[in-house]
């Protein structure tokens, strides 16, 4: 892991991640976490409603349950901008430590992805959940406490740096390199 930027060189990054594409993005890396701790990059991936994305440690539960005690479909898939975690990662080998299943280049904005925003990615679309996304211990001791006041504090708690969940609608696979559309719920 490298250094950890300073608020200020991240701040100016803000730029760069605000001009990210508002209608069609590019899932631009697919991560899983098939038990704690442990991050496999992959290059295409099956993803479900029944699964999430297929490998990750979702399925066999997670922070959030529903009623019945089985992992809550509304924090299925962990989406962060690309954009975003290149500047508080640094250089690409450590986006995975993020712990998010996809890295999108697009707008995460609640303004641009409200809660039921549909996403078509590859042959599958997922839906945009109301669950805020928020770094937890281990995105500090990642990338330094600067970086968690970058994403979770105004200005970059108003654009979604630390990311959005979303639930799987239309099963199918997704792959590195496809684009990511929205469409009509």
């Amino acid at each position: 892991m490298p250094n950890h930027f300073t608020l200020a060189e991240l701040q100016a990054g803000l730029p760069d991640i605000i001009a990210s594409p508002a209608d069609t993005g590019l899932l631009e890396a697919i991560v899983i976490r098939p038990s704690a701790g442990e991050r496999r990059e992959l290059d295409s991936v099956e993803i479900s409603l029944a699964g999430g994305v297929h490998g990750d440690n979702w399925a066999l539960g997670c922070w959030k349950t529903t009623d019945d005690g089985k992992p809550h479909p509304d924090v299925q898939i962990c989406i962060m901008n690309s954009r975003c975690i290149a500047k508080v990662a640094g250089s690409r080998e450590n986006w995975a430590p993020a712990g998010d299943n996809l890295f999108i280049d697009m707008d995460l904005t609640r303004e641009n992805l409200p809660t039921g925003q549909r996403l078509a990615i590859g042959s599958a679309i997922v839906e945009v959940t109301a669950d805020p996304h928020t770094g937890c211990a281990n995105f500090v001791e990642r990338y330094g406490r600067e970086a968690t006041v970058f994403v979770n504090t105004g200005e970059g708690r108003k654009l979604r740096l630390r990311g959005i969940y979303a639930r799987v609608v239309q099963d199918g696979r997704v792959s590195v390199g496809d684009r990511v559309v929205k469409v009509a719920g």
